[in-house]
């Protein structure tokens, strides 16, 4: 057991020797490597000697797309990497330690900065430390949450692709004294965005020339591309829209009775509207572009506005005053006649025939009435009947005349020989004078009825004409703007690069 405990110490000795071993070293390293070290000189031997700096960066997300603002925001981890003869060592002198790492403030480092930058503090990395290895590689890598100025074009919104730079350079030093070596984007720990698709981010070293000095300036510009996901804009701004613009065609299908196609069709332009301004609210008060979304409300208001005047129009037709004006020959002929048979329209009980009289055994029409053939012999037992007659009643003595022979439409019955009529009495029973004036002014009360049904059918063939007219105008704007909305839906949307890419990715596959 005694054997046992000396040789736990021993060994617990021995690690806690190592142990101390090590950090003295690395005390010692830290000591040896900021002797005489200055952190504003340029780690070169000679000064006309050009400092190669790798630079490269990690894309971890995109965090936002302010398209009113113009703004991208993006988390990104910055990768820069130089060799320095200063802070070089020789690992058998410092037994364990083969890198160590100082904060930022106390070693040189290139001064690299978001040209574009839109952030308040400009920039927006966080000071990390500064890894150096015994072979004077310096690595600097810190993350940032940066803030850059992107000119967003909304031309094809939603179905639109946006190119983002972010151009990075040394603030002060000119190409003469540091030289960029551009890295690839690494894209290995990006986590994806619910609004925008990552397509690549390719990168591009570009050297510039100021009129006011020789030497070059260099930078690296990274072009983040990424192409919209229309599924949110979809869902809630498109299909609305065509939804809304189809129920505007529903106010030609709707009766002109009903009273509501005026309203239907303020309430529909009142949609539109708000839709509008919901898309005006996200995006940018530029004239440079019109969004394609915009163009597709602005088309569909202006067919809501004409389908609206064309309400208008109809109703006027539909209700107009018979009394008034009379019906153009031009309007009877274009819409009576060629619209009506191209639309394979026909006007209310154009293939009926109505009776003239609503007895049993007479029809015809009120243009053609004549008087039914009767002969001076005697009558059979089914002579008892009506006929009409628009020039009077005939000299038949076994006639019974209903109304004068000017009156028009007139009905009157036969009767059998020896049949007395039970409506008028013989004249033999009432002495003539009495008679005459009675039959005078039943005559004239006759003649006034007839003359207003034939002014009440005169006023109801003319209201019939402007209905049907009426009629044929709906049924002539439907068919019109139906095609125009299909055509215009049809030419704005597919106009997009990437519509149809667009729309089998974000819709079908989810």
């Amino acid at each position: 057991m005694d054997s046992l405990k000396v040789l736990l110490r021993m060994a617990t000795l021995l690690c806690a020797f190592r142990f101390s071993i090590q950090g003295e070293n690395q005390r010692r390293l830290y000591q040896d490597l900021m002797m005489n070290y200055n952190n504003l000189e340029r780690p070169v031997q000679n000064d006309s000697e050009t400092l190669v700096v790798e630079f490269g960066m990690t894309l971890m997300q995109i965090m936002d797309v302010d398209e009113k603002n113009q703004v991208l925001t993006t988390n990104i981890w910055l990768h820069m990497s130089w060799n320095s003869y200063t802070l070089r060592w020789d690992p058998e002198d410092y037994p364990g330690v083969r890198s160590v790492r100082f904060p930022n403030h106390q070693l040189w480092k290139p001064d690299i900065l978001l040209y574009n930058s839109a952030d308040e503090r400009f920039d927006a990395t966080f000071q990390t430390n500064i890894l150096v290895l015994n072979t004077g590689q310096c690595s600097y890598i810190p993350p940032g949450i940066f803030k850059s100025t992107c000119k967003i074009d909304v031309r094809w919104f939603p179905f639109d692709e946006q190119r983002c730079e972010l151009k990075f350079g040394s603030w002060s030093y000119d190409g003469w004294a540091i030289d960029l070596k551009m890295l690839d984007a690494d894209l290995s720990g990006y986590t994806s965005n619910g609004e925008w698709d990552l397509v690549e981010v390719p990168g591009q070293k570009n050297e510039r020339k100021y009129p006011c000095c020789e030497e070059p300036y260099p930078d690296i510009t990274y072009t983040v591309v990424m192409r919209r996901r229309t599924l949110y804009y979809g869902l809630n701004l498109l299909i609305p829209c065509i939804l809304i613009s189809t129920l505007a065609l529903l106010v030609f299908l709707l009766p002109a009775d009903s009273g509501e196609k005026i309203s239907l069709g303020i309430t529909v332009l009142l949609s539109l509207t708000v839709f509008m301004l919901l898309v005006a609210e996200i995006m940018p008060a530029t004239s440079d572009s019109v969004p394609l979304i915009a163009q597709y409300f602005a088309t569909t208001m202006v067919i809501v506005g004409l389908s609206v005047i064309a309400t208008v129009l109809v109703l006027q037709y539909h209700h107009h005053d018979p009394n008034g004006s009379k019906m153009p020959k031009w309007t009877r002929v274009f819409l009576l006649n060629w619209c009506a048979w191209f639309l394979r329209m026909k006007r209310p009980g154009e293939d009926t025939v109505r009776p003239a009289c609503p007895h049993k055994g007479v029809r015809s029409t009120l243009r053609s009435m004549e008087t039914p053939p009767l002969s001076s012999g005697p009558q059979n037992n089914t002579s008892n009947m009506l006929y009409v007659s628009v020039r009077g009643l005939d000299s038949n003595p076994h006639s019974t005349p209903a109304t004068s022979p000017d009156s028009g439409v007139m009905c009157g019955r036969l009767l059998r020989p020896g049949e007395e009529d039970l409506l008028i009495p013989p004249t033999n029973s009432f002495p003539v004078g009495s008679v005459e004036p009675e039959l005078r002014k039943i005559l004239d009360e006759v003649r006034y009825i007839a003359k207003r049904f034939r002014d009440h059918d005169v006023e109801d063939t003319v209201c019939n004409e402007w209905k049907f007219a009426a009629c044929v105008i709906d049924r002539l704007c439907l068919m019109a703007f139906s095609i125009f909305t299909i055509l215009c839906t049809i030419g704005i949307l597919m106009s997009a690069p990437n519509f149809v890419e667009a729309i089998s990715k974000d819709f079908f596959s989810n």
